[in-house]
């Protein structure tokens, strides 16, 4: 396969990939009768045989066998396991509470946290104009503290639990489907526990709602694994230039719903935050950008 093919499948990889995660509002939404902790009990139990599928698929068995089989990783995948199933609650939590557009502004400010985990954590040194993209988006974040608490709980929470797995992920020698697969393993027990507790309450499993809900319920797994899957192949054919520039267009897309289908308003204050937000995105971008054509 040549380059430009190599190329032009991995974009088309990532933008499936990041077109599927602005559409989950959609997808959520449309299972609002189910209580969120329930639902995200049923998204992990359904995950873990879609991952198996892939897993087997891909003959990616030893990686798996050997991330069990290392105490430090396991433990590092637990702790990220647990990141992550919150930030799906916190998720489900924020489409069911009319919440979209924090989302949205979560998920744009969760690349120039990783800037910042980067520097904080692992020692990696700013240029200026990511410190000014930094300083941007910790403005929009300040304005938000003026009369929009909701908003700033929900992005930040989703921005925070997002970095901090993408972090945790970043210290564990794992591959993307195989780390989720051991994740999802890990989160089944007090996933059954959950769905079970719900079968015992006046009200019932979800699972035996019928129409449109039973079969949403056991897709959940299919669009959790499937983008993932896609963003694996996307990583590996594409510049992580060119990814970051991809990532936005999931945010986007949220917001764009949050406007429209789901018709939230943008106050004066929450759309100077999202200005704000916008230009740091625009500034970290380009910098990226201008580093990737000097590497090259």
């Amino acid at each position: 396969m040549n380059e430009s093919m190599t190329l032009r499948r991995g974009l088309i990889a990532a933008l499936a990939a990041y077109v599927c995660w602005g559409l989950l509002p959609l997808f959520f939404h449309a299972l609002r009768p189910v209580p969120p902790l329930e639902l995200v009990g049923w998204r992990v139990i359904f995950t873990v045989p879609v991952c198996l599928a892939i897993i087997s698929a891909r003959k990616q068995w030893p990686d798996v066998r050997a991330a069990m089989g290392n105490r430090h990783v396991l433990g590092l995948l637990a702790l990220s396991a647990t990141l992550i199933g919150s930030n799906w609650l916190i998720f489900v939590i924020a489409i069911n509470t009319g919440h979209v557009l924090a989302t949205s502004l979560g998920y744009y400010i969760n690349p120039l946290i990783n800037v910042v985990l980067g520097t904080v954590f692992l020692g990696e040194r700013l240029t200026r104009v990511q410190w000014a993209a930094v300083a941007l988006a910790g403005a929009g974040i300040a304005l938000l503290l003026g009369g929009a608490l909701d908003t700033l709980a929900v992005a930040l929470s989703l921005a925070f639990t997002f970095a901090f797995y993408g972090f945790v992920r970043k210290k564990a020698p794992v591959g993307a489907v195989p780390g989720l697969t051991i994740e999802t393993m890990l989160l089944v027990l007090p996933g059954v526990v959950i769905v079970w507790l719900a079968a015992l309450s006046s009200e019932g499993s979800s699972l035996g709602m019928g129409g449109h809900i039973t079969p949403m319920l056991l897709a959940s797994g299919v669009v959790t694994a499937i983008p993932l899957l896609l963003f694996a192949v996307a990583a590996r054919r594409l510049p992580l230039s060119t990814l970051g520039f991809v990532q936005f267009l999931s945010p986007t897309l949220s917001f764009i719903l949050g406007l429209t289908v789901f018709g939230e308003s943008l106050d004066v204050t929450r759309l100077a935050c999202f200005a704000l937000i916008w230009k740091a995105i625009a500034l970290y971008s380009w910098d990226m950008l201008k580093r990737s054509r000097s590497a090259g």
